[in-house]
């Protein structure tokens, strides 16, 4: 329990520098290079609920390439890239992308449950045009993930394997040209 408690407070600090200081986010965009296949782990298991209730899976996406995020509506880098994702899900969708986000804003902003997440996420979501699905975090999917800072961001190949992992803001160029060649032939 006590290495949770340090491992959250590393990201509140993460965060409380992305919130306060927005030039953060914006000094240096973040590349990432494809995992060689045979190197690849097993994407963790998830099961979490949407907006409406709904619960989704990560094996509800399989065969499809995963863009997995992790973000925080008060976090600078985090709003910087979401026009990226929007854009990225419209583009590939019909290829096979998934985009997914997955707020964190239960641990940033220390709220006591969901519906009061849910209650700030919402909002955001809408004003923002966020058409792929957002899913509330757990403290166990943040220990699975080994989440330590937002935004963080893994493309999950059709296997359900992270080949791709991005801590910061993902470089726009970088991410589609590693979406475009786990998308291979399906890709535009």
């Amino acid at each position: 329990m006590r290495k949770w408690k340090i491992r959250r407070g590393s990201l509140l600090a993460a965060l409380l520098v992305s919130a306060v200081w927005p030039g953060a986010a914006e000094a240096a965009s973040i590349t990432a290079s494809l995992r060689p296949p045979d190197t690849r782990k097993p994407a963790p298991a998830f099961s979490l609920s949407d907006g409406s209730g709904k619960t989704v899976q990560l094996s509800d996406y399989r065969g499809k390439v995963v863009l997995l995020n992790f973000w925080a509506t008060e976090c600078g880098g985090c709003r910087e890239e979401i026009p990226t994702f929007i854009e990225l899900d419209q583009t590939y969708e019909k290829s096979g992308l998934a985009v997914v986000g997955i707020s964190m804003d239960i641990l940033y902003e220390s709220l006591q449950n969901a519906q009061e997440a849910w209650s700030r996420v919402k909002p955001f979501v809408q004003e923002h045009r966020m058409k792929y699905p957002i899913l509330m975090e757990n403290d166990e999917l943040s220990q699975r993930y080994h989440i330590e800072a937002l935004p963080l961001t893994h493309l999950i190949d059709v296997n359900g394997r992270i080949a791709a992992s991005y801590v910061g803001v993902v470089d726009r160029a970088n991410i589609e040209a590693n979406i475009k060649a786990l998308l291979g032939k399906r890709g535009r």
